[in-house]
């Protein structure tokens, strides 16, 4: 849901997934707690209010919440109220890497429901990056556009001319994953993009393999280097869809390179890796952002897709999603966000609700 510098000691955070307002707020005690974002009184925001050692006051008649929800104070309450409100849900969090995870599900399978496999780093052996982005599209294809390396000519101006071989593909009832051959068939490339293949300063070419896996709802990819035993970066990533609609998204990432035999290397090239980052994302995110406007002017689904591995990522998310609550607007009426489409249509879908 944030980034854990985002939600700090004493403050409040305003986060959303699916159109469910959630407020974050860290207390006194360096815990994190995530509520509904609305005071049971009045329904102002509790994102508004005042952190008071671990507790969370609304901004507005200063009524009082624990991190579980339940309301402890209410300052005027008198003897002739009858059964006041016990106060709003809490939903189950959880840190790990600088990441703030929220569980939106039913509360009481929190603890059984496994949690993401996440990088193992080791600061002796890697160095993580991290980014936090907001891109306007569905997350579906956030998914599709890591999964089909065959859009690399979209990045011709960083990575030359690149050569994506897809050697294999598997599928499981929760997962797709892909192996991809990259050559590297000439033209220049960015020197940050040398130095997250561990090809050094001069910049050598090399076939790397590359494995991206999307294992419902996070996907990850690694890049093995020629001759190489250990991946050189590994990606973990989280597409969280923001509004009711889905057709915005923000994207969570952990980026882990591997530190080079020279003592200090990574440290000097790590800003221009991060501006190849920074570059190669800009450019997904202006395609993926077109590929949403174009699919809200057309009103469906006009695209005629040939990658069986992007039919199968299609599927995936289909069969794992739960579809899309209406809208209930003001006097009653229920409006759908999105029609259930027919399998050859997308985006019929919302995030996995365990």
């Amino acid at each position: 849901m944030a980034t854990s510098r985002r939600v700090r000691r004493g403050r409040t955070f305003a986060a959303a997934f699916a159109g469910e307002r959630i407020a974050l707020y860290r207390g006194e005690s360096g815990t994190v707690h995530a509520l509904e974002d609305r005071c049971a009184h009045r329904q102002v925001p509790l994102s508004m209010g005042v952190v008071e050692g671990d507790t969370l006051r609304c901004c507005y008649h200063a009524w009082q919440y624990r991190g579980d929800g339940r309301l402890s104070q209410i300052p005027y309450l008198s003897k002739e109220t009858e059964r006041p409100p016990k106060g709003v849900r809490a939903y189950p969090v959880r840190e790990a890497h600088g990441l703030v995870f929220v569980f939106p599900g039913d509360p009481e399978k929190a603890a059984t429901v496994p949690f993401p496999a996440l990088p193992e780093l080791d600061p002796a052996k890697h160095r993580t990056m991290m980014f936090s982005r907001l891109v306007r599209c569905h997350y579906s294809f956030m998914h599709e556009n890591l999964l089909d390396m065959n859009h690399q000519f979209l990045h011709r101006g960083i990575l030359g001319k690149i050569h994506p071989e897809l050697l294999e593909r598997r599928k499981s009832a929760r997962s797709v994953e892909a192996r991809y051959l990259f050559t590297h068939a000439g033209g220049k490339r960015d020197r940050g993009a040398g130095f997250l293949a561990s090809e050094g300063i001069g910049g050598k070419d090399s076939a790397d393999l590359m494995t991206i896996r999307t294992e419902y709802p996070y996907q990850s990819l690694e890049l093995l280097p020629e001759n190489a035993e250990l991946p050189s970066f590994s990606l973990w990533a989280a597409y969280v869809p923001k509004d009711a609609e889905q057709r915005s998204s923000n994207t969570f990432g952990l980026l882990t390179i591997a530190k080079p035999s020279i003592p200090g290397a990574l440290h000097l090239a790590w800003p221009l890796i991060r501006r190849f980052t920074e570059r190669v994302f800009a450019q997904d995110r202006t395609a993926v952002e077109a590929e949403q406007r174009a699919w809200e002017e057309q009103g469906e689904d006009w695209n005629h897709e040939v990658f069986p591995l992007i039919l199968e990522v299609r599927d995936l998310l289909r069969a794992n999603g739960v579809p899309l609550r209406p809208v209930v607007r003001r006097g009653g009426s229920a409006a759908p966000c999105a029609v259930a489409a027919p399998q050859a249509e997308r985006h019929p879908d919302g995030p996995a609700l365990p």
